[in-house]
């Protein structure tokens, strides 16, 4: 899609992309109202909660990049919440655990994304919040047409339900039974919740006091309160197949905010190119632009082996580094310039060879061998059992339904703000309901590792090392880029594609979207039970079969997918003579651009 906003010509608004269509509908209605960037990004995202909460809910987490359209670089507004105070290794321990469960009370963190909503719309937005919120109010109040996914997630959840999470079961079984796809499909639960949050804050006057007084609400108030008066004596089972009790409290909730923090950066081809931190897994992207950045991958075909190659052991090497470095230390520091450096990079790109790596090689940083060391004893741990009841890697629905995933979001408004936010977490389907409000708690902390003195290790006030990861750019002409996906360890692999594809290959957004796709599993997964697949490569089949024969011969071990099945990627852009652009991609036929 192709739109401008040059001041002479009336009636431009922006663009939005996310991953279902009435949440892009609720983010164009707020542009067309007046709103920013910010504003149709919240409310996109809270009606995905309500449409796709399979993938994403409001207790969940959100790392986003805002760029207002005067400043020379975007900032992070970090929606990861920490673990809770009693979240010791200890406890965790003394619970007969060696790893954190994929799903119920014991893998949740302090639900972030909400605040992170109301940082970006009291800074960035233009519009109340209740006028804000409606739209998913009116969804979760009045129904919405249930997706096919969704219909077969419950479905196959139902017993868990009816037996083990009782509080789900009112919520997810409306009369006792799964619901039917493309039927009306209320949550008058969360409707409620929302519609109080809205009256206490709509106790004060003023747009940004409206919204201070809904964070109260959330942190201070009732949410948490009800949060923590469930947490006290719910003990649920959970993917290990045994019941456990939760150690998050309304205290935890009270102590914790959003902030904001400046990205990450690396330039490349004359592109610059911004993530989070590495409480994230997005330094890996740039990490590989870094290794990347002396070859000619303008000279080499972006359907072809060597290109396949060349990125997927990058991308091996990166996340290696990501295994062993990336996280939250208390008392350490990470080597983030090192890790960063053009001369890093180059000492990286040394080590591809021909042939598919089948170990993993973090790289050998000088006072950080321990980490690299640990990252080695885990990955070489044999992983037997499946991830459980609930749990499992967020990726995507080609692997199996009862997998969840994640939703994306890109905005560009008429004034040139934009949005890149990647809302998680809460999934219908690895945490009960909370009794009140209709939505369970996220599990992000399963990617904390109960071993002392590593990055990620379990710590109260800790970040998890999430795998979320909106991504912004800004090429040699000025044009600015927000671009994103669900997927889990996925979501880098294929954001690196298509930013190649845009950098190196000449393809506006739409064409590098729509090129087959690939992505390595040889990494250590993010989620429980954390295995690791050496040697892996998922591959779309529209690859030409001498792609694939090739990579065969490399040594790679093709998992070929089916036909437009990998990736989830949407994009939005602006140049500077106004031209907006926005692309969704057609894979799964769940996500979409609009603009006007």
């Amino acid at each position: 899609m192709t739109f401008t906003t040059r001041p002479e010509l009336a009636g431009t608004f922006g663009m939005v992309t996310t991953t279902h269509w009435l949440a892009s509908a609720a983010g164009m209605k707020m542009l067309e109202a007046g709103g920013s960037a910010a504003d149709a990004a919240a409310a996109a995202g809270f009606v995905l909660n309500v449409v796709e909460p399979h993938l994403n809910g409001p207790l969940g987490d959100m790392p986003a990049m805002i760029w207002p359209a005067g400043d020379d670089a975007p900032t992070v507004i970090c929606g990861q919440g920490v673990a809770p105070a009693g979240a010791t290794i200890a406890h965790y321990k003394a619970e007969g655990l060696d790893l954190i469960p994929g799903s119920g009370l014991l893998a949740t963190v302090v639900p972030g994304q909400f605040d992170a909503f109301m940082i970006m719309l009291r800074d960035h937005g233009r519009l109340p919040l209740a006028e804000v919120m409606a739209p998913a109010i009116y969804y979760a109040r009045h129904g919405h047409p249930m997706l096919a996914r969704v219909a077969a997630t419950i479905a196959d959840m139902a017993d868990v339900f009816r037996d083990e999470w009782p509080t789900s079961a009112p919520v997810w079984l409306p009369g006792g039974n799964a619901p039917v796809a493309g039927a009306l499909f209320a949550n008058p639960d969360l409707a409620a919740f929302w519609e109080r949050l809205i009256a206490e804050a709509g106790a004060v006057s003023g747009r940004e006091a409206q919204i201070e007084a809904a964070r109260r609400a959330f942190y201070d108030g009732f949410v948490a309160e009800t949060i923590g008066d469930y947490l006290k004596d719910a003990c649920v089972l959970d993917a290990t197949g045994e019941r456990r009790k939760g150690v998050m409290t309304a205290q935890d909730m009270a102590n914790w905010r959003a902030t904001e923090e400046t990205p990450l950066h690396v330039d490349h081809a004359g592109w610059d190119v911004w993530k989070c931190g590495v409480w994230t897994q997005g330094p890996v992207l740039l990490q590989a632009l870094r290794m990347l950045e002396r070859d000619d991958l303008a000279g080499l075909d972006p359907v072809g082996p060597e290109f396949v190659h060349l990125v997927t052991e990058a991308l091996k090497l990166g996340f290696a580094d990501r295994e062993a470095y990336y996280g939250e230390p208390l008392a350490a520091e990470i080597p983030v310039e090192t890790l960063l450096s053009s001369a890093y990079g180059a000492a990286r790109r040394a080590e591809i060879g021909t042939q598919a790596s089948l170990a993993q090689r973090p790289g050998a940083i000088a006072g950080y061998e321990a980490w690299a060391a640990a990252f080695m004893r885990r990955a070489a741990r044999k992983v037997e059992d499946g991830p459980g009841i609930g749990a499992g890697e967020p990726t995507m629905a080609h692997l199996t339904e009862k997998r969840g995933d994640t939703v994306h979001i890109d905005v560009v408004d008429q004034w040139g703000n934009m949005v890149s936010a990647t809302p998680s977490g809460g999934w219908l389907k690895s945490s009960p309901v909370i009794p009140g409000l209709g939505v369970p708690l996220n599990t992000r902390a399963q990617m904390f590792w109960l071993d002392e003195g590593l990055p990620t290790s379990l710590a109260p006030g800790r970040r998890p090392r999430t795998t979320l990861s909106p991504s912004m750019a800004r090429g040699p002409d000025g044009r600015r880029v927000a671009f994103g996906t669900p997927g889990g360890d996925q979501q880098d692999q294929w954001q690196l594609i298509f930013l190649l594809r845009l950098i190196h290959h000449g393809m506006n957004l739409q064409e590098a979207i729509d090129g087959p796709l690939f992505h390595t599993g040889h990494l250590q997964a993010s989620f429980y039970p954390r295995g690791t697949r050496p040697g892996h490569l998922m591959i779309e089949p529209h690859f030409p079969a001498a792609t694939l024969e090739a990579l065969r011969a490399q040594g790679h071990l093709l998992e070929v997918s089916e036909p437009w099945a990998v990736g989830r990627l949407t994009a939005a852009s602006r140049n500077p003579d106004g031209i907006l652009r926005a692309a969704a991609t057609p894979r799964l036929m769940q996500a979409y651009a609009a603009g006007r």
